[in-house]
């Protein structure tokens, strides 16, 4: 089964859309939350992800914000901005969707959580020692997490702490041990490229494909600057940071 795996949209409809399209045909589709939050689109995208056949989606920390399930003291100014310009315009039946995603889901093939599996809302896996220490919480050959919005993948052989291993788009990746992978971010990624990071999980291979698509980011920033949202929001999907 081809799976593409995508998180972090962050209300941007045009890389949504593009990666979409890039990913081709799939069994099914794994969204590892934050669909709103930073971008313009916050009920495009909703929308769009709920309309999507053989989803499997969870939360992610500005969709909990946004359902105001955490307090908005977590967040820095710009990102406090823009949850509640998102409140203001999100439609109730998109409200009620979102609240009901769960935090973590595991799969028979892999682990979903938005952050960690020890901590699925807030934790961050910026390191081999933090991966290391979550390898615990999850019983999956794989856990798939976003919410750094840097692809990146951590395996675990038996005896080892984690490694890290850079994202690739040149080479099929062979699942080995016990992996922790990150897709990357479809609407704001953040590392030094500008294009929507995304990834196809085949169950049957155990093969992880790192992906990216091109967009047009210049229309999306004219969006941001439109609605009033943070320029730094804007600007930043021009660098990939």
């Amino acid at each position: 089964m081809r799976n593409l795996v995508l998180s972090d949209i962050h209300a941007n409809l045009t890389a949504l859309r593009a990666v979409l399209a890039a990913a081709g045909e799939v069994d099914q589709i794994w969204c590892l939350g934050d669909i709103v939050g930073y971008g313009p689109d916050p009920n495009e995208c909703v929308e769009v992800v709920r309309g999507l056949n053989n989803l499997v989606c969870i939360m992610g920390n500005h969709d909990a914000a946004v359902c105001e399930r955490i307090p908005m003291e977590t967040f820095n100014p710009d990102a406090r901005e823009s949850i509640y310009w998102t409140r203001d315009q999100i439609s109730t039946a998109n409200l009620d969707w979102l609240s009901k995603l769960p935090d973590k889901i595991e799969l028979e093939t892999a682990t979903l959580a938005h952050g960690s599996p020890r901590n699925p809302i807030w934790e961050y896996l910026l390191d081999p020692i933090t991966a290391t220490q979550n390898f615990k919480h999850f019983s999956t050959t794989v856990c798939f997490v976003g919410h750094t919005h840097i692809p990146i993948t951590y395996q675990h052989l038996k005896f080892r702490p984690a490694s890290l291993i850079p994202a690739s788009t040149e080479e099929v990746f062979k699942i080995i041990g016990r992996v922790i992978i990150n897709p990357g971010s479809v609407g704001q990624p953040r590392d030094h490229d500008a294009r929507a990071s995304f990834g196809i999980f085949d169950t049957s291979q155990l093969t992880w494909q790192q992906m990216r698509a091109s967009y047009n980011y210049e229309e999306v920033q004219g969006r941001i600057l439109s609605a009033d949202l943070p320029e730094k929001h804007a600007m930043r999907l021009s660098t990939g940071w």
